[in-house]
């Protein structure tokens, strides 16, 4: 939101509609016609100690009235001792034109923190009357005290201060209801997943009706074992914390890691209570919205994982200027790192690289301070570094390396950059054809250490050049489409003491960064893009973002369906089947390319880290770590674990639960994707049967609930797997 200065030329009509509508009536211009509001905001504007404010949505929406002032000169003088620093505040949030929650509380933050960016201001005062009820609880909201009640010259008003650090520790999202709307969604998540994998078992009471423990639900049960809960059918207590600890042997958590696992479920929950507060887009919006605001809005994180959004090492001010829900713009910091003491590879020039991310200004200068050092820039390359990284771990972890000037601190870059669902990688907001980047970062998100390792790093950028060529030169891929984002250039630090001990782990994933190819180049006329991972988002109010993308295309729910089955499915079963090479093609992965709310291709992102090869062909030497050896078994499980289960049931839950396509024809619509790729390539027959009846459950959460410090060693993926039985195939049932 923005605050603009009020313009009477172009605001009066807008301006008295807001302030005589009768929801307005303790703003005291009740009646008053369109000469009488223009007078009082006349004499607002000719006084230097009173200022009025329009407040603007984020699309330019005009939304609220904001006013300001200087205390010593009002009425206010009277009554109470003003201190310097203390600011004056008045808000009036337009009259709805439709039903929007959580606006009255985002309009409060938005003037609260626009009071407080103005120079010395260090207390917000407010007098509103004292009947008006609704206006103290969002002052209290935000950290107003009522001091006491003080009769003015209209009313009887509530004294009432904010100090800035009582602003600071508010916490608005962490309320009761934000906090109980959290608890109710995520045991409901926890019911459908860890019964999905088998670890519990709901008993039934009735026609869709169960229980598990004290609580009792609503829930409907699809293929694949997918259970769909009714959060708000949920009754009995409902505390996630004590649900899931309640569960602990049950579940297999070890008892030395139950207080990791609760904290990873505590952040969850303060996770969704904020954006449950903040995020206000609706399905409808976001059917219209550009890539970031989809990106931003996103609310549920992994689909399959119950403790999925931990981020432990963040606080409340790091979540709000780092986290993607937050969508704040963030400059990275960038610091020199020595040639001789850092990896640095890609496939063209170094110099080149760095011209094109950061322009020759930027670069001229981080020269000329390291040669404010007496340091030769020759002996330097720049190394991007994640803000909460520089500050928590890059001045305490490496201080001997910056005191020694092995690494030199520069300064912030020139763009500003988003953060993605991922966390640690950013999008260019500035210039969006420019790369992601992707820095380490030691948070503890959902089962691992966000770091990155610069010895694993420099086969990234081979690895990413190989897969490319393998599609670029498929003419399948070609025709569904397909394409990657290739990460083009990586660099890490390793002068530090942990890497010279020769044992690897966290403190050796510290101060790394890739970058990737950004899709927007690739963007043809009438295209735009969004996450996969929004075709399985609902709204606040349960409306689900791929049942408004299918109503506003104009195309049938199975039309729809078989079109992006064309440009995701049919890419991964032929990668599969011709190449032996699997990705991780989960929704926070894939990027759709939407035509008309269409998918029309999509692209495959985080190569270096999520591909596999699964056979002997020839590879590069720099590219042979991606080989694996594994049955045809694990093979088909790239399809029916990572894309079947791991994705489509999800989406297969959300439009069969809305009524938009039955379960029986969405299954079938995917077993026909993939009968008509065999019908086109006879030679792949025999390959590996993607049609049989069942196949192994390989179970998320219990990897993650054996060791959510670190759910699976990332040198073997595949023997770190856990099963619990088999599953039917959803294509082979319905087909």
């Amino acid at each position: 939101m923005n605050l603009v200065p009020l313009d009477l030329d172009r605001d009066l009509e807008l301006l008295h509609a807001w302030v005589t509508h009768p929801r307005s009536h303790f703003w005291g211009l009740q009646g008053a016609d369109p000469q009488r509001v223009r007078a009082e905001y006349e004499r607002i504007a000719a006084d230097p100690h009173h200022h009025a404010w329009l407040g603007l949505d984020d699309d330019g929406t005009p939304l609220f009235l904001a006013e300001t002032y200087d205390p010593a000169h009002s009425e206010l003088a009277e009554h109470y001792p003003v201190r310097p620093g203390d600011l004056g505040m008045h808000v009036l949030v337009a009259p709805p034109t439709r039903q929007r929650s959580g606006v009255t509380s985002a309009v409060m933050r938005a003037v609260m923190d626009f009071c407080f960016a103005q120079p010395g201001v260090d207390r917000v005062v407010v007098e509103p009357d004292v009947r008006n009820e609704a206006i103290a609880r969002k002052n209290a909201e935000v950290g107003f005290v009522e001091e006491r009640h003080v009769t003015l010259r209209d009313k009887v008003a509530r004294l009432s201060f904010c100090t800035r650090t009582a602003y600071a520790m508010s916490a608005p999202h962490l309320q009761p209801a934000a906090i109980a709307y959290a608890h109710r969604r995520l045991i409901a998540k926890a019911i459908a997943e860890f019964s999905h994998e088998r670890l519990i078992e709901p008993i039934a009471e009735g026609t869709g009706r169960y229980r598990v423990g004290d609580l009792a639900f609503t829930a409907r049960r699809y293929a694949l074992n997918h259970w769909v809960v009714d959060a708000d059918s949920l009754t009995g207590p409902l505390d996630a914390l004590d649900f899931i600890a309640g569960l602990r042997e049950t579940l297999g958590i070890p008892e030395k890691l139950l207080g990791t696992y609760l904290e990873e479920i505590s952040a969850t929950l303060a996770g969704t209570a904020w954006k449950v507060t903040h995020r206000r887009e609706s399905a409808a919006e976001l059917v219209h919205a550009d890539f970031q605001t989809i990106e931003a809005a996103m609310t549920e994180g992994h689909p399959g994982f119950v403790a999925n959004n931990g981020r432990i090492g963040f606080g409340l001010q790091d979540h709000e200027a780092f986290a993607p829900e937050a969508g704040r713009p963030v400059r990275l910091r960038w610091v020199a790192v020595r040639k001789d003491e850092s990896l640095f590879v890609t496939a063209g020039d170094e110099r080149e690289h760095y011209l094109a991310e950061l322009g020759e200004p930027t670069l001229a200068r981080y020269e000329r301070q390291l040669r404010g050092h007496g340091l030769d820039p020759d002996d330097y390359r720049y190394l991007p570094v994640h803000p909460w990284q520089w500050e928590h771990k890059v001045t305490v972890t490496f201080a001997p390396d910056v005191a020694r000037r092995s690494i030199v601190p520069l300064d912030e870059g020139p763009d500003r950059y988003r953060a993605q669902q991922s966390i640690r990688t950013f999008f260019n907001v500035d210039r969006p054809e420019r790369h992601y980047v992707k820095t380490a970062i030691a948070v503890q998100n959902m089962g691992f250490l966000r770091g990155l390792s610069p010895k694993y790093m420099q086969a990234t950028p081979p690895i990413n050049e190989w897969v490319r060529q393998l599609v670029d030169g498929d003419e399948e891929l070609r025709a569904c489409g397909f394409g990657v984002l290739r990460e083009l250039a990586s660099i890490g630090y390793t002068g530090d003491a942990y890497h010279r001990t020769g044992t690897p782990g966290a403190y050796t994933k510290m101060l790394a960064a890739l970058w990737r190819e950004s899709p927007v180049p690739r963007l043809a006329a009438g295209e735009r893009l969004a996450t996969m991972a929004s075709l399985l988002h609902r709204d606040r109010d349960g409306n689900a973002l791929v049942s408004a993308l299918i109503a506003a295309s104009g195309r049938s729910a199975a039309e729809w369906v078989a079109a992006y089955f064309r440009a995701y499915l049919r890419p991964i079963v032929h990668c599969l089947l011709r190449h032996d090479l699997a990705f991780m093609p989960h929704g926070e992965n894939l990027i759709l390319v939407l035509e008309n709310h269409v998918p029309r291709r999509v692209f495959m992102k985080d190569i270096g880290e999520e591909v596999a090869v699964m056979n002997d062909q020839p590879l590069p030497a720099e590219v042979e770590r991606i080989r694996i050896d594994v049955t045809d078994e694990i093979k088909e499980l790239a399809l029916f674990t990572d894309v079947f289960d791991g994705f489509l049931r999800h989406l297969a839950g959300i439009l069969a639960s809305d009524g938009v396509l039955p379960e029986r024809e969405f299954w079938a619509l995917a077993g026909d994707c993939v009968r008509a790729h065999a019908k086109d390539h006879p030679e792949l027959t025999g390959r590996l049967d993607l049609l049989r009846p069942t196949f192994k459950h390989s179970c998320l959460n219990r990897l993650q609930l054996r060791n959510t410090l670190q759910m699976v060693d990332l040198t073997d993926q595949a023997g770190s797997l856990i099963f619990a039985g088999e599953l039917e195939n959803p294509i082979a049932v319905f087909g």
